[in-house]
């Protein structure tokens, strides 16, 4: 499962990507807006920063003015992820840049039937909120798991990038049902690394190695 940074913080990402584990980057306008900064500018520096896909969102509510702003996001770098919402105008405008060849990410995903839909114009990615589900009283991962039946049964190529993504526990649940990418906070990122047995093993490795008065070097 590939694993992108749902962020706008460049130190940030930069620092993350070091590990060679960030496939690729996510933002929307409320990131942008966190950033303080141009959007343009900002998604010109992350692509710099990650050579996967990075996605970056129209604000345009109608299919003409989405495609305008996608083809002017899809010229900042080569590796730029057109983001679009799963409206009418935004399947419209995703299955035009299908035909162009340019990237998207069809966001806001909250049914299979949507999802269905954003295969059929095309999206490269789909993105089913899981967290927010969650957060209304139901099972963000059951979505997932029934997008993953219908492109299987159909031989769709969209990839399902999990969204939304609030714990650790997202993460797994969302590998286990077959999601092909999760997108996640750099504070989510950083507890995939935690547990507390692997704390206390290596705390007692190095205790022991202390003792022999051993040096590797």
């Amino acid at each position: 499962m590939q694993i992108f940074l749902d962020s706008t913080d460049t130190k940030v990402i930069a620092d993350l990507a070091s590990t060679g584990l960030v496939d690729g980057v996510t933002t929307n306008p409320t990131l942008i807006a966190k950033a303080g900064r141009p959007m343009l500018e900002v998604i010109a520096e992350i692509c710099d920063l990650v050579p996967g896909p990075i996605s970056a969102e129209v604000a345009a509510t109608t299919a003409d003015a989405m495609i305008a702003e996608g083809q002017k996001l899809a010229s900042i770098a080569p590796n730029v992820v057109v983001k679009l919402p799963l409206t009418r105008d935004g399947l419209i405008a995703c299955a035009a840049f299908a035909g162009e060849g340019i990237s998207t990410n069809v966001t806001l995903c909250f049914s299979a039937t949507q999802a269905l839909l954003a295969a059929k114009a095309g999206a490269t990615f789909i993105s089913p909120f899981i967290g927010r589900l969650d957060d209304y009283g139901f099972d963000g991962t059951d979505l997932i798991r029934d997008i993953r039946t219908i492109y299987d049964n159909y031989g769709y190529e969209t990839e399902i990038l999990a969204a939304s993504v609030r714990n650790v526990a997202h993460v797994k649940e969302a590998a286990i049902v077959g999601a092909d990418v999760v997108t996640i906070p750099p504070s989510v990122f950083a507890d995939l690394f935690k547990h507390p047995l692997t704390d206390k093993g290596l705390e007692q490795f190095l205790k022991d190695w202390a003792g022999t008065g051993q040096s590797i070097l």
